[in-house]
């Protein structure tokens, strides 16, 4: 079977000159320039290069951006206030704190404090329920990139059993619910798994496509993947590699080499679903400039 490799790296660039040539447009007509802020707590070197990512980002699209680096041993009231601070910045359209936080910090009260219409990562209590709704909201990043990979690729998801592998509020939970939608992409019959699914490779072998979000590396096999499926895969896990000048290379939940012969299409890791995570923050971003969420 011909297996097409879909390329976020690919879309998520392409998405970023669309909301560069948006913003062009909007700083001719002398509109508000989106901007993004971000809070990083501590020198985690995995979050770190995730947020620089994100800067870069912001500043290739045309946005304006802030970078709040905390030291790991602020108090749970500081963090809260400059929340509290960031929310009454009226020319911050959104921000985000990067998980994950010092243990001694509650993200709950973090996010609970964010304002839902600043929320651009999408987790807030108020907009994962207006998403359960099915009204204007902004959505969790991972699993709106997904989307825009289905539809991009012209993927028919409509009547097609499609199973989750894992349940996290970030990405296994929020998109088993967009994929059930009556939407396009969505309408799918949708079975979520996790790590106590009993019998779990004889419900996949059912799946028309499968979200591999369970972040174990290589769990899933080409015994597990019937012919023809769509695999997107969610999971980067570092593992040590003894022929990587780093030490280390990142896996995927899906063992690739033997699943992708037998797929219709597949995302790799790294190169799939990783460089869409950015490109949807983007596109809160922009949607929270132009309130069109939350007037």
């Amino acid at each position: 079977m011909e297996v097409t490799l879909i390329d976020g790296k690919k879309t998520s660039e392409t998405i970023k000159q669309e909301i560069a040539e948006e913003v062009s447009r909007i700083k001719e007509q002398g509109g508000k320039i989106p901007h993004l802020a971000a809070i990083l707590v501590g020198n985690d070197g995995g979050s770190l290069t995730y947020v620089n990512n994100k800067v870069l980002a912001c500043e290739k699209v045309g946005f304006k951006s802030t970078l709040i680096h905390l030291e790991d041993s602020v108090t749970e009231e500081e963090l809260l206030a400059k929340v509290t601070e960031l929310n009454n910045d009226a020319d911050v359209d959104g921000f985000i704190v990067q998980l994950p936080l010092p243990k001694h910090i509650s993200a709950e009260k973090v996010n609970e404090i964010l304002l839902p219409e600043k929320d651009v990562d999408g987790f807030h209590p108020v907009n994962v329920g207006r998403m359960v709704l099915n009204l204007p909201a902004y959505l969790p990043a991972t699993p709106n990139g997904i989307l825009e990979l289905l539809k991009r690729y012209d993927i028919e998801t409509s009547g097609k059993h499609c199973v989750v592998i894992g349940r996290s509020n970030i990405v296994g939970s929020p998109m088993s619910i967009m994929m059930a939608k009556n939407a396009k992409p969505g309408n799918c019959t949708v079975t979520l798994c996790h790590s106590r699914t009993v019998n779990l490779p004889e419900i996949t072998r059912t799946a028309d496509i499968i979200i591999a979000a369970i972040g174990i590396p290589e769990f899933v096999t080409a015994d597990m993947v019937k012919s023809g499926a769509v695999v997107i895969d969610v999971g980067t896990t570092r593992v040590v590699s003894l022929t990587k000048k780093s030490g280390f290379e990142l896996k995927g939940d899906v063992k690739f080499d033997e699943v992708a012969p037998k797929c219709s299409y597949i995302t790799p890791v790294p190169g799939g679903v990783g460089p869409m995570t950015i490109a949807s923050l983007l596109l809160n971003t922009l949607k929270a400039a132009k309130k069109e969420v939350y007037n």
